[in-house]
């Protein structure tokens, strides 16, 4: 079985903490980068399935990463699933959907309702759209 890696981008270390944990225990090869401009850099490297984003950070917004992510080679292809407490998806749709965001997480979250969203991309990977 193919490892399944995963990637989280929060600039909050004890969320970043805790769902990383949740993830590993999981299954998943998880990457935790804590500094939002790190974020392009690691993701070049690491080449995640999936990458988690907070869209509220210091520095560079999760919409500015995610826009990098889309037009460097490595990164094009990875789903992004946003993840935040601050925007709406009703209110800032068309910037996630420019950014080549396609889904995004409402924190608080459960941490089960962010295991289904990732393994539900990786059904979307292996056997098309659902």
């Amino acid at each position: 079985m193919q490892t399944k890696k995963v990637m989280i981008v929060d600039d909050d270390k004890e969320f970043l903490e805790e769902l990383k944990e949740t993830l590993i225990l999981s299954g998943y090869d998880v990457t935790a980068v804590n500094e939002s401009v790190m974020a392009l850099k690691v993701a070049r490297a690491v080449k995640p399935d999936v990458i988690l984003l907070d869209l509220k950070m210091r520095l560079m917004s999760g919409f500015e990463i995610a826009d990098g992510l889309k037009h460097l080679q490595e990164t094009s292809k990875v789903t992004v699933i946003a993840m935040t407490g601050f925007y709406t998806m009703k209110e800032h749709s068309w910037l996630m959907n420019f950014c080549g965001i396609r889904k995004c997480l409402k924190k608080p979250f459960n941490p089960l309702d962010v295991i289904a969203e990732i393994e539900r991309v990786f059904e979307e990977k292996a056997n098309g759209p659902v």
